[in-house]
């Protein structure tokens, strides 16, 4: 199948590359100067050093060719959740031309502002391409490097999922299908939540056991929120749920870990992010999934904690104490 992917950060290269080594594949970045450096040195020397490209990779910065190169085939959206709309606009603006059968977002959050989950933003563009999501645990490097990896692409249509699994299942990639769009996108964005926390957990100290009851407490925090808005409880225990959870909350690798950690050292939110070179999903996320629970009528405590320590209002000290001094009550089945 052919495969286009739209978006050449860290996880859009990755995933490119994975696909590039049974299909052919065309990969898109929104600068000429950094495709054309990506296409001569057969890396992406900025997000992903020391991965070489596979020979079924072309590189461009050209977004008709893109498209056209998936021509019935896959479309892979790798933008971040607040470069989502912008991007489907555009493609949306080219009706003429060759046009994907299937269209997969890789991103993982909540719009912020909107408060609008991915699959929101994709009906609310005009793109008239049928698609889902691919989430799971899964950290970039080790994708582009061919090691071991599971993920789960949801979608309402069949046939999306069918393509997803068809194209990407190969080599080292495992792909399941799921029906449950809404569970898979929320488990996806509140995961990176849940992570900030787990490092500011680290950062203060606190032990093994501590880390575990976050991670646990942040699961039911996390399907509480996908239920109210109505995702199934069953997602929230695969790949998608507590898979991505544990990975995120304990990989040295999580960006959103790391922004934690930083923080529990007392250092400026600004210098932290800065400092990553690369977006953490969870700050911006943090925000609008306070305002997504507050609508719904959703307690989420350990997403309060985290935004009232993004925000200033709190340090990473008195905001975990505030979460253990909480009421007593009883665990939910």
């Amino acid at each position: 199948m052919n495969v286009s992917v739209v978006g050449a950060g860290a996880w859009g290269t990755a995933i490119a590359c994975h696909a590039a080594r049974r299909h052919p594949v065309h990969l898109w970045a929104r600068d000429p100067a950094q495709a054309r450096a990506m296409d001569e040195q057969r890396e992406n020397a900025r997000y992903l050093p020391g991965v070489r490209f596979p020979e079924g990779l072309a590189v461009g910065s050209d977004l008709d060719a893109a498209l056209a190169a998936c021509d019935d085939g896959l479309l892979l959206v790798g933008t971040t959740v607040a470069g989502l709309g912008p991007m489907l606009a555009d493609i949306a603006g080219r009706r003429a031309g060759p046009r994907p059968a299937a269209m997969l977002w890789l991103c993982k959050g909540i719009e912020p502002g909107s408060e609008r989950l991915p699959h929101q933003v994709v009906r609310a563009s005009g793109v008239d391409i049928p698609g889902g999501v691919l989430s799971g645990p899964s950290f970039a490097q080790e994708v582009a490097a061919g090691l071991p990896v599971a993920l789960v692409a949801a979608a309402p249509d069949a046939a999306v999922r069918e393509a997803a699994v068809r194209t990407l299942h190969h080599e080292a990639a495992r792909i399941y299908a799921s029906e449950d769009l809404v569970g898979v996108e929320i488990g996806g964005a509140m995961k990176n939540v849940i992570a900030i926390a787990a490092g500011i957990c680290d950062g203060l100290e606190l032990g093994f056991n501590a880390r575990a009851a976050l991670i646990t407490r942040g699961l039911a925090e996390i399907a509480r929120l996908g239920e109210a808005l109505g995702a199934s409880r069953e997602t929230f225990l695969g790949l998608a749920g507590v898979g991505d959870l544990v990975l995120t909350c304990t990989g040295d690798l999580s960006r959103n870990r790391r922004v934690g950690l930083a923080l529990a050292a007392g250092e400026p939110l600004d210098s932290i992010v800065s400092s990553l070179g690369h977006v953490a999903e969870g700050v911006p996320c943090a925000r609008a999934a306070q305002g997504l629970g507050s609508r719904h009528g959703v307690e989420l405590p350990i997403t309060e904690a985290v935004v009232s320590i993004l925000d200033g209002r709190s340090g990473a000290r008195e905001a975990v104490l505030a979460l253990l001094s909480r009421e007593p009550k009883a665990q939910e089945t």
